[in-house]
């Protein structure tokens, strides 16, 4: 028997000319955390909500520990616990009185809905507050509810969107524990913008950009497939443009990728991605004194989720097709014959591939989709 929960195959969700996800396609399996990333407007929520039965998706299709959401939504619901980024609670409730609407509205009665209520307020320890109206609770236990809500059915599927947000530091691990704990006997997708809190708390990392799928491994994984290393440079304008002097540290031999950083007014600062594990920092700080800038700082820094993030949901970072394909056209460039003049035509279209970088930034930008 197969221990895939959750399989979503092309799913793709269109409102009118935009597409808020395309080809969407993953697994998840049996007693797995999954962390789901994205930028605001990238399709995190859309694709939980055709999950979760609240939508359909245009094409495509998905299915919750075995049923259809086309063919059997009802088997699915029963399969999932949820929680939205809004907690869904009626706040005039008392919480015990809460719980019990739940279990009536899930189908529990009698003893069963005993039993499945006593579990629920046990898992998230909400035993003191069953008396408490719900408005009188502060947000860490209202989210405990929701997860109660979530769990009264007991699913073996849970789907949390933001559960962290607005918590303080100290009600966010509490959550992120009672989290790590649900998901030891359950499938967990977990959507958040808290990058530390998925390194911590998930098993594999799902990172979507403009309605796709650039990511798909193990926190350490993605953090070894990004590099070990990455440089920090930071450098007086000198009358200079951002472009113009991030063009002089990407023609230097062994930088994969430049991107700026924001730094003083009268600075420029760019994060140097290598396509190695090599040292730059000589041929950047030479780079720097042939290009007439005068140099403010350079480090060396190790990579993190946050940079790899950050870099694959601007752009600025290569995918893996992108990685494979990069390697073989190096590979292939390396048996060309020595002696053609095509150093010149190739710096050329550096620069256009530069421009055309910028360019398909700013229109990103500018771009919106309903998440």
């Amino acid at each position: 028997m197969s221990d895939v929960m959750i399989e979503a195959r092309d799913l793709t969700k269109s409102y009118g000319a935009v597409r808020a996800i395309d080809k969407v396609s993953f697994q998840v399996r049996k007693g797995e955390v999954l962390g789901f990333l994205g930028p605001n407007g990238a399709g995190k929520t859309t694709t939980m909500k055709i999950l979760t039965c609240f939508i359909a998706p245009t094409e495509g299709t998905a299915t919750v520990n075995g049923a259809d959401v086309w063919d059997d939504s009802l088997a699915v619901r029963r399969s999932i616990g949820y929680l939205p980024e809004s907690t869904p609670l009626y706040t005039e409730m008392m919480v015990l009185e809460y719980l019990e609407f739940v279990a009536r509205m899930r189908g529990l009665k009698g003893p069963d809905a005993t039993k499945a209520l006593k579990r629920a307020v046990d898992e998230t320890g909400i035993g003191d507050m069953l008396a408490r109206t719900i408005r009188e609770l502060s947000k860490g236990y209202k989210q405990r509810v929701g997860l109660a809500q979530a769990l009264v059915h007991t699913p073996p599927v849970l789907i949390l969107d933001e559960p962290m947000s607005g918590l303080d530091p100290n009600q966010a691990i509490e959550i992120r524990d009672l989290i790590t704990s649900i998901g030891k006997e359950r499938t967990v997708i977990l959507s958040t913008h808290n990058l530390a809190e998925v390194q911590m708390s998930c098993d594999r990392v799902l990172i979507i950009s403009k309605g796709r799928i650039v990511a798909d491994d193990t926190p350490d994984a993605l953090v070894a497939t990004a590099g070990k290393s990455r440089f920090v440079v930071d450098v007086k304008k000198n009358g200079k443009t951002e472009s113009e002097v991030r063009e002089i540290f990407g023609k230097v031999k062994g930088v994969d990728r430049v991107r700026p950083v924001e730094i003083g007014r009268d600075e420029l600062g760019f994060e140097i991605i290598p396509t190695g594990d090599e040292d730059l920092r000589a041929a950047l700080f030479q780079a720097t004194v042939e290009g007439g800038l005068v140099m403010l700082g350079l480090r060396r820094e190790g990579q993190n989720l946050e940079s790899i993030f950050r870099g694959l949901t601007t752009g600025d970072a290569p995918t893996r097709k992108e990685k494979r394909d990069a390697a073989s056209s190096a590979a292939a460039s390396k048996t060309a014959a020595p002696g053609d003049d095509a150093s010149d035509g190739e710096e050329e279209e550096d620069a256009d591939d530069e421009s055309s970088e910028d360019e398909a930034d700013t229109k990103s930008s500018d771009t919106k989709k309903e998440d």
